[in-house]
């Protein structure tokens, strides 16, 4: 069956209480803030602002973990550098020169912005009861150093209280150094290889990137840790809640499926009520990955997540 967008947009609704669709949205709960990872969530890194915005507050969110690519075209950013070349071989020469000269169009673009343009950026977002709380850049591990500077200015000024990242271990302590400088946490965010000494996975991987630097911290998805640990995430959240960022929530099953939220072995419910419990200010970020089931829709699965979230801490 295909929907239209209106379609989608209808069944969403449908999902939520209408007396929640007439006011600025308030997702805090027991005062534990459930929020979500955007526009990944939604399905496309590139999403545009207004879009992502439209469906957080269609949800009812009034908190994300916002990826840089919507606030820069939002901006007016020019388009980012195409991977050159492919499986039909290595690029040409014409081909890295585009790139290159790509890359340092946005480069240039980024260094010229200024504190005033990230402040329309946020006024956009807080007026519409939506708190941009992490911002996620993507491509921070490849940055040069005043770009780094840059994603910490565009962060504490679109309102972020830290910014998250996936980049190997190594260079954490290189962008703990800014961290420290900036007094901005950054929160690593691991995934399931225990494997990879490079990768985030186990315990001792935050721990190693937190000696580097006061504000290295962790992103914690709860489900990855679960399948990659093989345990429940709680004892670690409870001895490093302090150098969390925010966590993401999901289900998974110990074997590796991600679920629907309440099918896994995931203990949400649990995370969630510490969280109340010991009154901790880090985010809930809803990062939805589980299949759409047929005859549903992204929008009306993550409405879902969202009542999940409600009722557990109810």
């Amino acid at each position: 069956m295909t929907y239209t967008r209106r379609d989608i947009g209808k069944l969403a609704l449908a999902a939520l209480p209408a007396a929640r669709l007439l006011a600025k949205p308030n997702s805090k709960v027991g005062g534990v803030q459930i929020g979500i990872n955007a526009p990944y969530s939604y399905g496309n890194n590139n999403m545009s602002a207004d879009e992502t915005l439209n469906n957080t507050v269609q949800l009812g969110l009034s908190a994300v973990e916002l990826r840089t690519q919507p606030i820069e075209s939002f901006l007016g950013a020019p388009a980012a550098p195409a991977a050159a070349g492919g499986r039909r071989g290595p690029p040409t020469p014409e081909q890295e020169a585009a790139q290159k000269a790509a890359a340092e169009a946005l480069k240039k673009w980024r260094l010229s912005r200024t504190a005033g343009q990230f402040k329309t950026f946020r006024k956009k977002y807080k007026d519409a009861g939506v708190a941009v709380q992490i911002v996620k850049v993507d491509w921070i591990q490849n940055a040069s150093d005043d770009e780094v500077d840059y994603c910490f200015l565009l962060a504490k000024t679109v309102g972020a209280h830290a910014i998250s990242c996936e980049i190997p271990l190594s260079k954490t302590k290189w962008l703990g150094a800014f961290a420290d400088r900036h007094k901005m946490m950054v929160g690593y965010h691991g995934h399931n290889n225990i494997t990879d000494p490079e990768a985030f996975a186990k315990p001792a991987s935050w721990e190693t990137a937190m000696s580097y630097a006061k504000y290295n911290g962790i992103n914690l998805d709860i489900g990855h840790f679960l399948v990659a640990n093989q345990t429940s995430p709680i004892p670690f959240l409870e001895k490093c809640h302090d150098r969390v960022t925010h966590i993401h929530v999901k289900d998974r099953k110990y074997g590796g499926a991600t679920v629907p939220f309440g099918q896994g072995d995931v203990p949400i419910k649990d995370v969630l009520q510490l969280m109340k419990s010991k009154k901790w200010k880090f985010q809930a970020a809803i990062e939805f990955e589980y299949p759409i089931p047929q005859g549903s829709t992204r929008m009306a699965e993550i409405a879902k997540c969202v009542e999940y979230c409600r009722n557990a801490l109810a």
